[in-house]
């Protein structure tokens, strides 16, 4: 069914309507280019107030459209400001963790020297030192504590021999190889070692507990006991150990009996020495009669 006559010719109408002020615009556009032509040519001062007054109203549409433009130069350089920090801050966090490296690196080798020097200091204390070793195993089952030793029979090695680090006696040798050795330690559950006290002189016994510490019993009858902090010291008494060896210090006290923790901790050593087992004290010379 055809669309009704005068709907189309409603359309019609406002093309035709639209043509005519498009011709009209357009006419009025060139007479008005024609005519500012002819004033430029022969009046010049009227053109330049013609201009004049076309800036002053395309002025105010200028100071509000320039916000805008500016905005979108700003926003434009805020955006490539923002992918230039992204990418300094990444290059800045890389120079960081190179530091970072570059200085736990340094704290390590500083370690290195510091425990270095202890154990050259050690050996220059000590008047015929054995060897100093590296300690290469640990045995920590049950109640034993063992730890190897990269020297044997081939450096000098033997049994019964004491073996100290930088902060005390690690214990002392009971089994050698060729270029190893097994060292038991102070706090293992079959050691003894003769033990002084150092703030009182007090004899005492410090027997390993099998569990990283020792048990300290007094052997002074009415000593002044033990404190907390008390430094222990081997006395030298029973020829194995040379005195004066830090050995452990005081932890917990009860009555005549104490707890104390290692100076050497194994989990913490390196390096060891072993030392010459102390020279036996000489035997007592029996009273001699009197011949009448």
């Amino acid at each position: 069914m055809a669309p009704p006559r005068h709907r189309h010719r409603g359309f019609s109408r406002r093309i035709q309507y639209g043509l005519f002020f498009g011709y009209v615009a357009a006419a009025t556009g060139v007479v008005a280019g024609i005519a500012l032509v002819l004033i430029a040519r022969f009046d010049p001062a009227a053109f330049e107030g013609i201009k004049g007054l076309a800036l002053d109203v395309t002025t105010p549409v200028t100071r509000l459209t320039r916000p805008i433009v500016r905005g979108g130069g700003s926003l434009a350089d805020d955006i490539g400001g923002y992918f230039g920090a992204v990418s300094e801050n990444k290059r800045l966090h890389a120079e960081l963790a190179d530091a970072r490296r570059g200085l736990i690196q340094a704290r390590v080798l500083a370690f290195e020297n510091a425990r270095l020097k202890r154990t050259l200091k050690l050996v220059g204390e000590q008047s015929v030192p054995i060897v100093a070793a590296r300690i290469v195993g640990s045995d920590l089952a049950g109640t034993r504590r063992f730890v190897t030793l990269a020297a044997g029979r081939a450096d000098g090695v033997s049994p019964g021999q004491p073996v100290r680090a930088a902060d005390g006696l690690v214990g002392r040798i009971t089994e050698v190889g060729s270029h190893a050795s097994r060292v038991v330690l102070v706090s293992d559950g079959g050691s003894a070692v003769p033990l002084r006290v150092v703030r009182t002189g007090e004899a005492a016994l410090g027997e390993g507990r099998g569990d990283g510490a020792m048990e300290i019993h007094s052997t002074t009858v009415g000593g002044p006991g033990f404190r907390r902090g008390d430094l222990l010291v081997t006395s030298g008494v029973g020829g194995v150990y040379p005195p004066d060896l830090p050995v452990a210090v005081v932890t917990g006290t009860s009555g005549e009996i104490a707890t104390g923790r290692p100076l050497a901790e194994p989990a913490k050593l390196d390096f060891a020495i072993v030392l010459p087992q102390a020279p036996a004290p000489p035997p007592v010379a029996p009273p001699q009669g009197h011949h009448h």
